[in-house]
């Protein structure tokens, strides 16, 4: 069975709602119809298991129910599908458990806050072909967060440009280096031109220090022929990671590539905000985040603690012990991605927040290129922080004795490292 948790909410009673739900999304209709039966509703048919009531509030979600049409009971509704009725498809799942539930009259909200998929799906999608650990790996990080940054496409930027800064960024001793999700191939730094410029700045590191820097091209492409072959460019230049806007390429996209990859895949969620940010409509990262590491990616970027975004910390937090969390497996969990004005200040609630673990990769765009020591400074100071985070150590009393953080610590402490 495939367990749905609604949070309903309507004037009316909750049970008939959830009943209408688990009717309307598997086989019922408004009449009945020619070769209905019984024992075909048995078996295809969704049922409600448990209905655990919420308090109730004063002002529907959606404005079309009237005020005084209150007040508007909420409650927790497990759903269960039959696997016959939906099977493994990762888009009929979200046709019929997800998707359709949002246009049932009778409700003033509903939230899809949970998911719990049986094992056939872990046998039908590939899931992450690096995850945590191959992500380590190829970044040769233990005991640490993976450091990163990433390449503003507000810059403007031209490919020999980008190289230069990427030169002085690797030089530095950062682990990770991004592409905006903006940047994929624009009229003034096409992706060929950026990967021949960038590239070669990677691989004599390299060869210099043994140490390869990952860089995290932005491939993303709404023609699943086209991103594939930016994939190859990648791979071909000796890239070993990607961007993939996961919202913009879809599911179909991801699936086509992921059948055919040679790269790490770190997605970027944005448009995720459109399905979440109302608290009583939409879905929970918990259950989002399902459909993509089914799907294959390997690092999974959510936000951070005081983010420069809406999002609260305890979004954040609740997103990382999703991702933290096995669907089947230990070796099914993408790499989480801590981004979003980011500098060494939050380390320490970071650290404290997300269990006391450094499996994750801690992305700082201005908080590392903006540190007026300059970017090798910036890492350092990302890097002495978190060893003070690790050690219990107050920021300002480690800062005694590393002058990096020090001045991080002056630079950033009012919140613009943005």
């Amino acid at each position: 069975m495939i367990i749905l948790t609604y949070r309903i909410e309507t004037a009316g009673s909750v049970e008939a709602m959830a009943a209408k739900i688990a009717s309307d999304q598997s086989t019922g209709t408004f009449v009945a119809v020619p070769g209905e039966t019984e024992e075909l509703k048995a078996r295809v048919a969704a049922r409600v298991v448990a209905i655990r009531p919420l308090e109730d509030v004063r002002t529907p979600t959606w404005p079309e129910a009237p005020v005084e049409a209150g007040p508007f009971h909420r409650a927790d509704v497990d759903i269960a599908f039959p696997i016959e009725a939906i099977g493994t498809d990762l888009g009929a799942l979200m046709t019929i458990a997800i998707g359709g539930v949002f246009s049932i009259k009778g409700m003033t909200g509903i939230r899809v806050v949970d998911m719990k998929l049986p094992v056939e799906f872990k046998h039908a999608h590939p899931g992450p072909q690096f995850g945590i650990e191959g992500s380590k790996r190829l970044t040769g990080v233990e005991g640490r967060p993976i450091i990163g940054t990433i390449v503003k496409p507000a810059l403007g930027l031209r490919p020999h440009e980008t190289a230069e800064l990427v030169g002085e960024l690797v030089e530095s001793g950062v682990d990770f280096i991004k592409d905006d999700e903006k940047l994929m191939s624009p009229a003034y730094s096409p992706l060929k031109d950026r990967i021949a410029a960038i590239m070669p700045r990677i691989l004599d590191h390299e060869q210099k220090t043994g140490k390869k820097v990952m860089y995290a091209f932005g491939i993303s492409h709404a023609d699943p022929d086209e991103m594939m072959r930016n994939h190859d460019l990648v791979l071909e230049a000796g890239g070993n990671c990607a961007v993939i806007n996961i919202n913009s390429v879809g599911f179909g996209g991801m699936s086509f590539l992921r059948k055919r990859c040679g790269l790490v895949l770190h997605a970027h969620r944005n448009g995720w905000d459109i399905l979440t940010r109302d608290p009583g409509a939409g879905f929970d990262f918990k259950v989002y985040q399902q459909f993509w590491r089914l799907l294959g990616v390997d690092q999974f970027q959510i936000n951070g603690i005081k983010v420069k975004y809406w999002e609260p910390d305890d979004s954040f937090v609740r997103s990382f012990e999703a991702l933290r969390a096995p669907l089947f497996a230990p070796e099914d969990r993408p790499l989480p991605v801590a981004g979003s004005g980011q500098w060494g200040g939050q380390a320490p609630e970071t650290y404290q927040r997300t269990g006391g673990t450094t499996d994750l990769l801690y992305l700082c765009g201005g908080g590392i290129v903006s540190h007026p020591g300059g970017p090798a400074a910036g890492v350092r100071a990302v890097q002495q922080a978190w060893e003070a985070a690790v050690s219990n150590i107050p920021l300002g009393v480690y800062a005694q004795d590393h002058p990096e953080l020090a001045a991080s610590i002056a630079k950033f402490s009012d919140g613009k490292a943005a």
